[in-house]
């Protein structure tokens, strides 16, 4: 079996950039809060995509990731974006 032949996956983490508001954290530090879960001293969220490819080499895998985040995944703009291989 040669390394083409397994499926390789990739982890895609989706963050807004510092200065973008982030509603959705802001109610979940309020709510912290109200539940008496302190101190929290900052709440941020963040998308994560697993892309899992089949029979392709890592180099490969990793485009493909990448075209992904690029087409449809994040805007560049608001967007901070970390592309991980995981390992089996």
């Amino acid at each position: 079996m040669g390394s083409g032949d397994r499926n390789l996956r990739v982890e895609i983490r989706v963050e807004l950039k510092s200065g973008i508001l982030d509603p959705e954290a802001e109610t979940v530090e309020k709510s912290l809060a109200l539940l008496g879960i302190t101190p929290v001293s900052r709440v941020t969220t963040a998308r994560v995509y697993i892309l899992e490819f089949a029979n392709v080499d890592r180099a490969r895998a990793d485009a493909m990731a990448r075209e992904a985040v690029d087409r449809l995944l994040a805007n560049p703009v608001i967007h901070r974006v970390t592309v991980t291989p995981l390992l089996d």
